[in-house]
C-alpha cells in the first residue's frame, strides 16, 4: 500500500536541506511542502525508516484531504500576507462599498454577497467573475470582513476547480488589526 503525504517544510530546524535525498524525490513546490510517497511494505521491511524517520507524517496531507472534500484551508492573516509576498494573489470577496472603504494593498474585489436593503443576497454570477480574473491554477488567497463570506466563497472556488485556495480566517478586520499593508 501507497499513501503520499505533504510535510511542511517548517516541520524541519533546518528546513529540506536537512533531509537524505531518499525522503524528498519530488523536491519543493511553491507552496513549502515536500512531497513522500511511502511504500508501507518497503517500509515495514525496513524497520528503522517506519520507526524513526517516518514518525512525523503519519497521516496522509491534511490540505489534500480537506480539499478532496471541498473544505479550504484557513490562515491567520500574518500566514496570508506571508502568502501575499511570495506570489499570491488576494481575492477580496467584500461588497463593493466595504472594499472602497480600504482594502489590502493589490486586493481584487469579487463580490460573494450584495447588499439588499437589510440583509445581503449571494452574487449568483461570483464563480463566474472570479474565472475572468483569476485561472483555476491560480494560487489565491481569499477574505472578507470577518471570515463567514470568504469561507463560503472558497468551498465554491474549490467546487468550481480552483485548485489553489486558500481563506483568510479573521478577514479583512484582522488584517487591519495586525497593521498590514492596505490601500483606501
Amino acid at each position: 500500500m501507497e499513501a503520499t503525504s505533504l510535510i511542511s517544510l517548517s516541520s524541519f530546524a533546518a528546513g529540506a536541506s536537512s533531509l537524505p535525498p531518499v525522503l524528498c524525490p519530488h523536491g519543493n513546490n511553491r507552496r513549502g511542502l515536500l512531497s513522500l510517497t511511502v511504500d508501507q511494505q518497503r517500509c515495514d521491511n525496513i524497520g528503522f525508516i517506519s520507526s524513526k524517520i517516518l514518525s512525523f507524517c503519519p497521516k496522509a496531507s491534511l490540505r489534500g484531504n480537506l480539499e478532496a472534500t471541498g473544505v479550504p484551508t484557513s490562515v491567520p492573516v500574518r500566514v496570508a500576507h506571508e502568502l501575499l509576498q511570495a506570489g499570491h494573489r488576494y481575492l477580496d470577496v467584500r461588497t463593493p462599498e466595504e472594499f472602497s472603504a480600504g482594502h489590502a494593498t493589490g486586493a481584487i474585489n469579487v463580490p460573494y454577497m450584495y447588499r439588499v436593503g437589510s440583509g445581503m443576497t449571494k452574487n449568483l454570477k461570483f464563480v463566474e467573475e472570479v474565472s475572468t480574473r483569476f485561472q483555476k491554477h491560480d494560487e489565491i488567497i481569499v477574505g472578507c470582513q470577518s471570515g463567514k463570506r470568504s469561507m463560503m466563497a472558497a468551498t465554491d472556488l474549490l467546487n468550481a476547480g480552483f485548485a489553489g485556495i486558500t481563506d483568510i480566517a479573521g478577514g479583512f478586520a484582522a488584517w487591519r488589526q495586525n497593521g498590514l499593508p492596505t490601500e483606501p
